[in-house]
């Protein structure tokens, strides 16, 4: 058996926002957002469903799934694989945006439901923390009274999690185990949640036909080449900071040199001897 990468937009899409993702999706977030609460949601609609020739034209490297709640909370699911200067603003901005186009001109703010922005992220966000599912909210600094409940904003962060498949203990572990992992599965664990073991077949590579497997190779090699200009962007910037690291320290070097010979020869001959320049001698006698 192989498996769609569930991190690429296709696949997510395909999982969590179906015409058949209803249940899935119920489980999913029940599982993180309400998983130590005896409040769980009973009904949702998804919003703006996927379909394959809008997923072909993407270019980014996130995609989102919005949901209503049954209770009215408005819920954006975002997958984002690269992280990128201003992620963190873009999320608050997503879910404040959400929060205020709810009313129209001269609706009372009572109208107002609660957003919650749920990110699963390829990347370590909180180097502070090591936990896998971080939760945000308003809180009154020194006391941490609750102000509102209306914009919660919620990571996971992917290369955190580390359980292996027998050390499973929960759906929600079940569930980042399957974000994670599903692309490298090659037979649906053992003990998993009906929905989750739902969620793996709809996305098992046996069932799909040419098309469905050539828009998920595209994405996942779209995908791949990002990753990969990132990483060589930053192995060129280390090298290109060691090398002018370096000839800085050759620079401070010659300039101790010729300090030391000020008194001793004319500026002309120590920069011959040194490689500066006669400018930089003289600046060195101030």
């Amino acid at each position: 058996m192989q498996f769609l990468d569930v991190r690429t937009d296709y696949a997510f899409k395909k999982v969590f926002a179906s015409e058949d993702s209803k249940e899935i999706l119920m489980s999913f977030l029940n599982s993180i957002i309400y998983q130590d609460s005896v409040k769980k949601i009973q009904d949702l609609t998804i919003v703006d469903p996927y379909n394959i020739p809008m997923l072909k034209g993407m270019k980014d490297t996130f995609v989102d799934v919005k949901a209503n709640l049954n209770d009215g909370t408005k819920v954006i699911i975002e997958m984002q694989v690269l992280n990128h200067a201003g992620f963190e603003k873009r999320v608050l901005y997503n879910a404040a945006k959400n929060y205020s186009i709810q009313l129209n001109k001269s609706e009372e703010y009572e109208l107002l439901n609660p957003v919650i922005a749920l990110n699963i992220v390829d990347f370590n966000m909180f180097n502070d923390s090591s936990e896998v599912i971080t939760n945000f909210k308003l809180l009154e600094k020194k006391q941490f009274i609750d102000y509102s409940d209306d914009i919660e904003l919620i990571f996971i962060e992917l290369p955190k999690f580390t359980k292996t498949e027998d050390e499973l203990s929960s759906i929600s572990e079940q569930w980042i185990y399957f974000i994670k992992n599903a692309g490298s599965l090659e037979y649906i664990p053992k003990n998993m949640n009906p929905t989750v073991i739902q969620a793996l077949q709809s996305v098992n590579e046996a069932s799909m036909n040419t098309q469905e497997l050539e828009i998920q190779h595209k994405r996942k090699e779209f995908i791949y080449i990002q990753k990969s200009s990132i990483e060589l962007a930053k192995e060129q910037g280390i090298e290109q900071g060691i090398e002018q690291g370096i000839e800085k320290g050759k620079k401070q070097e010659k300039l101790e040199i010729a300090k030391n010979l000020l008194d001793i020869l004319d500026d002309s001959t120590i920069a011959q001897k040194t490689g500066l320049s006669e400018r930089e001698i003289r600046l060195l006698h101030s």
